[in-house]
C-alpha cells in the first residue's frame, strides 16, 4: 500500500510542485539576502548615501529585505493553504475510497 501511494502520479506531481515552489522562493530569498550583504561589503559609498535626514540607503534596503522575506513567506503559506492542502485532501479522499 505504501509503495502504491508513493508511486502514484498525483503524489509525485504534488511533491514536484512543492519542491519547485520551495526552491524557487528560497533561491529568491538567498539572492536578495546575499545581494544586500554584497552591497554592504563592496558598495559602501552607494549604501551610505543619505536619503532623508540621518536615514541612509542601507537602512531602507535592509527594511526592504525584511519585508520581501515576509512577502515570500506569505506567498508560500498562501500556496500551501490554497493548492497543496486541497490536492492533499483530494489524494487522501481517493485513498480512503480505494482509488489509489
Amino acid at each position: 500500500m505504501k509503495e502504491k501511494i508513493i508511486n502514484s502520479a498525483e503524489i509525485k506531481a504534488l511533491v514536484k510542485a512543492k519542491k519547485t515552489i520551495s526552491l524557487t522562493l528560497a533561491s529568491i530569498e538567498l539572492l536578495i539576502y546575499f545581494g544586500f550583504i554584497w552591497l554592504i561589503a563592496y558598495e559602501k559609498e552607494f549604501i551610505t548615501k543619505k536619503i532623508l535626514g540621518n536615514i541612509n540607503l542601507g537602512i531602507v534596503i535592509g527594511i526592504g529585505v525584511i519585508l520581501l522575506s515576509w512577502i515570500l513567506t506569505g506567498i508560500y503559506v498562501i500556496w500551501v493553504n490554497r493548492i497543496y492542502d486541497e490536492r492533499m485532501t483530494a489524494i487522501k479522499k481517493k485513498l480512503e475510497e480505494g482509488e489509489i
